[in-house]
């Protein structure tokens, strides 16, 4: 069945080239013609149908055989009729060449190329024989040619053409190679720049999500250049082709085996390839062999494939308006339901008023000079015209109508290349209409009769045709561009397919290239109907799923870049979109939630009054100082008892008081910071601790310097007193305050907001300002208290109604531990960790001083107050 329906065009072929005589009796007979005298007349070179050529083996000339059995593309006889239609519509309007009446001379090509050179040498000589320049009867005024459909016809028609400047306008060419644009410049294409069809077929990819995708193609120049345009611009726009599939033009259609051959060796199209999406580009027979494999992989080979390689033949079948969705008679059980949902770019068309009329009365019998019908009838409806004696098949009844027949192999509404075609007639005839008026005019002007004009020539018709605008019955404006493009766009449509095998094309979209920008491509996706054997609708053409939200891709190497595997967004990152190429940042005041796909407010990191750790620390601060309140008011009672005289009660009282307000100033240190927190916190800790050790020291100092002026004779009598002890104090305090005052000049502390050390938090701290004159703080205080433990160490052996310093040195070395620890863990810890380290190290070292110092005495004072007598301290052992 593939070898009958096959295409196959012979490049090699050749003839031998003989003295001919003007009989012409070996000439290649023509099979099918329609012709119709005019004053004036317009060519044209169709392509529906298809001859099989024998091989040239050289051993026989090559016109003693030949298969007289074509093959009709029935769809494409509406071309034909699309035609005739514009031709009468013509010489019946008294507004186009009134004086005139056209006629026309219409061909096949067959696709093939001595038919194509034979065919066009025709339409210019009407001969029997093939001899450039030489008339053989009257002489022809043809004056335009339309044609040809394919870009290969196109070229071999205007190898000829170009020699007589006779103006060409192709129907199906959208572009031609540069090389061959330089060849013939007069070249004019009914289709719109085949640029913008590309620009849209990226568009309509883009807008569907589709990047991965498969390419048809043929295997020829044309589809090079194809491949070669478009690839760049998937690139470009990220979008990747799985394959390409090189269809072969050249298929020997005589030999069954090779076409087998050739349709197995492109199964793996269907069976094995993945993209949904797979583009068409080429001929219309490129969808014939389409089609004619798909059947055979779903019903003719069932068992050779397993159900998921006949499901994978279900795709998204993107055709160019180069192609058509066609069949021919023997196609009859391929199976249109294969593809249903297709998607196919087609130049824009407007009903005509009265084509479908004209079609619908269209018979054998109402057609004597119309060559093309009688096979296109015998092939369309299985029956042979009443007229036809010689034909095996069952005679017509005459009820058959072209109506009836289904949309693969023929449709009333107009198609996209028949409404070119009308529109090239049309620009001939306005051409020649604008020529025959500048003629008119001349000869007026030289005051010649209009009748006696002299008829214009082809060739002067360029001029009119380059800058030609009309506007046909159907509204449109019809112009060529400078590249004789014509100015239009694309239509968008849909395949839709009935259970009879039917279908109709129904419009998604368009590409106006006239419309304002950002309209310029529309689509319309809620009126696509896609294939039932999706379940995923629209639906999807990718190399691998798309990255879920919170993953980005990651390549593959060795891969295309469409195919990649997806990685979870790095630790402070995030993707919002599906399949995205690089994770963002969030915002400085947000962060990622845990599935990386979207940003949340940090929260504030500080030490709150509500929170347990704060809660904890604020009772212990209470609780210190309620204790030290009480010492102090103990003290304040038992002033007048000796172990509180013999003490320095003074000294005692400072130093109590500065331990009450040094529990008091770790409240500083809670709550959210601001400017005035951050400005007190270090500074007035450092200051109350400073007087807190300097009065422990002023009263180790005086505790030995009393001790020694007891001797006779001593030096340090004139010391004793509470002005030694005051001074100490002072002067210690003051350097303290100085240290204090030269930060809060320099360089104070501030309230900032640490994004970075803790992932999801803001650390709302008090920057220190200068780092060190903090440690500057923490060192006087620190050698304040080694000071204090030197001294008290000392003065451990001093008889024992005077000694103190046991208990000092003990709650020096309590401190200097406290504060030794304080400093890697102030350096380790962060956030609201960091402030409650330096809590805990200021109620530490101050219970220390507390409890070392004062339990003893409060001991004495109230547990064990017969002690409590001046006896008792001034005992010697």
């Amino acid at each position: 069945m593939l070898g009958i329906i096959a295409l196959l065009l012979f490049p090699e072929l050749a003839m031998k080239v003989q003295p001919l005589k003007c009989t012409g009796d070996e000439a290649i007979q023509i099979p099918q013609e329609w012709h119709q005298d005019g004053d004036l007349l317009i060519g044209a070179l169709m392509s529906h149908f298809h001859y099989i050529f024998p091989k040239v083996i050289f051993d026989k000339h090559p016109s003693e055989e030949l298969v007289d059995f074509p093959f009709v593309i029935t769809k494409f006889y509406q071309h034909v009729l699309a035609f005739v239609f514009a031709m009468k519509e013509i010489n019946k309007d008294p507004h186009i060449l009134p004086n005139f009446t056209l006629g026309f001379h219409i061909y096949d090509s067959y696709s093939n190329a001595l038919m194509t050179y034979r065919t066009t040498l025709d339409l210019l000589f009407k001969l029997h024989k093939i001899v450039p320049n030489y008339i053989c009867g009257s002489e022809k005024k043809v004056m335009g040619i339309i044609g040809g459909m394919s870009p290969e016809t196109s070229i071999r028609m205007a190898e000829i053409l170009q020699l007589f400047k006779i103006p060409q306008i192709s129907y199906g060419s959208f572009q031609l190679l540069a090389t061959d644009e330089s060849r013939f410049p007069p070249f004019y294409r009914m289709a719109p720049d085949e640029a913008l069809q590309y620009k849209g077929l990226v568009k309509l990819l883009l807008y569907l999500g589709w990047n991965w995708i498969g390419l048809v193609i043929v295997d020829d120049k044309h589809g090079e250049h194809f491949i070669r345009t478009l690839e760049p611009m998937l690139s470009q726009n990220k979008i990747c082709s799985e394959f390409t599939e090189r269809i072969d033009r050249n298929l020997q259609s005589s030999e069954v085996f090779d076409l087998v051959e050739q349709c197995l060796k492109h199964i793996t199209l269907f069976t094995e390839k993945t993209a949904n999406a797979v583009i068409i580009h080429g001929e219309n027979t490129v969808f014939m062999w389409l089609a004619t494999t798909l059947q055979g992989i779903r019903f003719y080979f069932p068992m050779v494939f397993d159900s998921s390689q006949i499901m994978s033949t279900q795709k998204v079948w993107i055709t160019m308006a180069q192609n058509d969705f066609t069949l021919h008679s023997l196609q009859r059980a391929v199976d249109m339901q294969m593809f249903h949902g297709a998607i196919s770019f087609s130049i824009s068309t407007k009903e005509l008023p009265g084509f479908e009329p004209f079609i619908q009365v269209v018979t054998p019998s109402g057609a004597n000079q119309d060559g093309f019908i009688r096979n296109f009838w015998t092939q369309t409806f299985g029956c042979s015209p009443s007229n036809n004696g010689v034909s095996q098949d069952e005679e017509c009844t005459g009820e058959e109508r072209l109506e009836n027949l289904l949309a693969p192999f023929f449709e009333t509404s107009i198609l996209g290349h028949s409404y070119s075609i009308y529109n090239a007639v049309y620009a001939v005839a306005q051409a020649l209409h604008s020529a025959q008026m500048v003629r008119t005019d001349q000869n007026i002007q030289r005051g010649r009769d209009q009748v006696q004009s002299k008829i214009v020539e082809a060739w002067q018709l360029h001029s009119f045709l380059q800058r030609i605008s009309f506007n046909n019955n159907a509204g449109d404006e019809i112009k060529f561009n400078k590249d004789g493009a014509l100015e239009a766009g694309f239509d968008i449509v849909n395949l839709v397919t009935f259970p009879n095998n039917s279908y109709i094309n129904i419009p998604v979209g368009e590409i106006d290239p006239q419309a304002p920008p950002g309209e310029i491509f529309l689509i319309h996706q809620d009126k696509i109907q896609w294939h039932h054997g999706f379940t995923q609708l629209p639906p999807l053409s990718l190399c691998n799923d798309p990255c879920p939200l919170g993953k980005r891709k990651n390549k593959i190497e060795g891969r295309k870049f469409c195919c990649y595997t997806c990685a979870p967004c790095p630790e402070k990152m995030i993707s919002r979109q599906m399949d995205m190429e690089n994770c963002d940042n969030c915002p400085k005041y947000q962060f990622p939630n845990e599935a990386h796909d979207e940003c949340i407010p940090k929260t504030m990191n500080f030490l709150s009054f509500e929170e347990p750790l704060g809660i904890i620390l604020v009772s212990l601060t209470l609780l210190f100082s309620l204790v030290t309140a009480l010492v102090f008011i103990i003290f304040i009672k038992q002033r007048d008892t000796p172990i509180v005289k013999a003490n320095n009660r003074n000294l005692t009282y400072i130093l109590l008081i500065s331990l009450f307000l040094c529990f008091l100033c770790s409240l500083l240190f809670i709550g959210q910071p601001n400017k005035v927190t951050c400005l007190l916190r270090q500074t007035t800790f450092g200051i109350i601790f400073s007087i807190a050790i300097s009065s422990i020291l002023a009263k180790t100092i005086t505790v030995v310097v009393a001790f020694l002026a007891s001797k006779p004779g001593s030096l340090f009598h004139k010391w004793v007193g509470q002005k030694l002890a005051y001074s100490i104090i002072c002067f210690c305090s003051f350097i303290q305050v100085g240290i204090c005052a030269i930060w809060l000049g320099t360089s104070p502390p501030f309230p900032d907001l640490d994004m970075e050390t803790l992932y999801g938090e803001i650390i709302t701290e008090c920057h220190e300002g200068s780092i060190t004159m903090f440690y500057c703080v923490l060192s006087y205080m620190g050698l304040l208290a080694l000071l204090s433990f030197t001294v008290a160490f000392l003065a451990r052996k001093l008889p024992d109604s005077f000694n103190e310093a046991k208990f000092i040195t003990f709650s020096m070395l309590v401190f200097c531990n406290v504060w030794l620890t304080f400093v890697p863990s102030y350096l380790s810890t962060k956030g609201k960790y960091v402030v409650a380290v330096e809590i805990f190290s200021i109620l530490s070292s101050s219970a220390g001083l507390l409890g070392c110092i004062f339990i003893p005495k409060i001991y004495i004072i109230i547990l064990r107050p017969e002690l409590n007598t001046r006896e008792y301290l001034t005992y010697k052992k």
